[in-house]
C-alpha cells in the first residue's frame, strides 16, 4: 500500500485535503477515489500510522478520509545520531537516504575542514531542505513512521559547544589511529549514541583531537579504508540494532 508523509494532525474519521507535496505523489501514482493509502505524521507527537481512502481527485488537489490508526513503529532499538562530514556531489544525498533506512535518529551534516562542499546562508538552507525531503521519501519507502531530523550544518567546534548542554550519550569517533577499538564492541548496547565520521580524506588531526578531548572514543571498521559515506553507513548498520 502506498505510504505518504502528512505533517498535519490526523484522527480517525477526519476528512482532509492532502498537503501539496503528498497530493502530487498521489497524482503521480494515478490513484483513484476508493483507493487505500497509508499516512504517517513523522514526529514523536504523532506516532504510528493511519489507514486512509481517497475520496476525491482534482486537478491540483486530493481529498481523503482518515481511517483506523495503527500503533506501529519500525524504529531501531538503539537511538543513534549521525554526525557526518559533508561529502561531495550526490554522495551526501545517498548517505542521508540510506542512513534514514538504517534507522538513524537524526543526521547532522558536519562542515569539516576537509569537506569539499562548503555551505552557508541561503545555499545551506536549500541543501538542508533538500536532504530533509530525501529523509522523508526514505521513510515513505522503508516503513518508518518517525522522520529523522536533518539538522543545520555545523562545524565540529559548534557541535561540541552545543553538545555540552545536551543529554549525555555514548560518543564514538571513526578513526584510523592505532589502538582504535572495533566498532562491533559497542554494538550490544541500547544506550543512545552519537557517531562521528569525516568527509573524504577524514577528519583533520585537530578535529580528531578536539573530539577525543570531548569524550569521543576512537573506533575502527577494520583493515580496509572505506569511502566516507560507506564507512558511516557500515557503522550505523552495526550500532542501530533492529532486534
Amino acid at each position: 500500500m502506498p505510504r505518504f508523509y502528512c505533517p498535519v494532525d490526523l484522527a480517525t474519521g477526519l476528512e482532509l485535503e492532502l498537503p501539496a507535496g503528498a497530493a502530487r505523489h498521489v497524482q503521480v501514482l494515478r490513484l483513484q477515489p476508493g483507493d487505500a493509502i497509508t499516512l504517517f505524521q513523522g514526529g514523536l507527537a504523532g506516532t504510528g500510522e493511519f489507514e486512509a481512502r481517497v475520496t476525491h481527485m482534482g486537478r491540483s488537489s486530493v481529498r481523503l478520509q482518515v481511517g483506523t490508526h495503527n500503533a506501529i513503529e519500525r524504529e531501531a532499538l538503539r537511538e543513534v545520531h549521525l554526525l557526518a562530514g559533508i561529502t561531495a556531489n550526490e554522495r551526501m544525498d545517498w548517505l542521508v537516504e540510506k542512513a534514514t533506512e538504517l534507522g538513524a535518529a537524526s543526521i547532522t551534516p558536519l562542515l569539516a575542514e576537509r569537506s569539499v562542499l562548503k555551505l552557508k546562508g541561503e545555499r545551506a538552507d536549500k541543501k538542508r531542505a533538500h536532504w530533509q525531503a530525501i529523509a522523508i521519501a526514505a521513510c515513505e519507502q522503508c516503513g518508518r513512521n518517525r522522520v529523522p531530523v536533518v539538522a543545520e550544518a555545523v562545524d565540529l567546534a559548534g557541535w561540541l559547544e552545543a553538545g555540552a548542554q545536551a543529554p549525555p550519550m555514548e560518543r564514538l569517533l571513526l578513526s584510523l589511529r592505532a589502538g582504535s577499538a572495533p566498532v562491533g564492541r559497542f554494538a550490544g548496547s541500547l544506550s543512545p549514541a552519537v557517531f562521528l565520521s569525516g568527509p573524504e580524506g577524514g577528519l583533520s588531526t585537530a578535529e580528531e583531537e578536539a573530539a577525543l578531548a570531548n569524550g569521543f572514543s576512537p573506533v575502527t571498521l577494520g583493515r580496509r579504508v572505506l569511502r566516507a559515506e560507506t564507512a558511516a553507513l557500515a557503522a550505523l548498520a552495526q550500532l542501530a540494532q533492529d532486534d
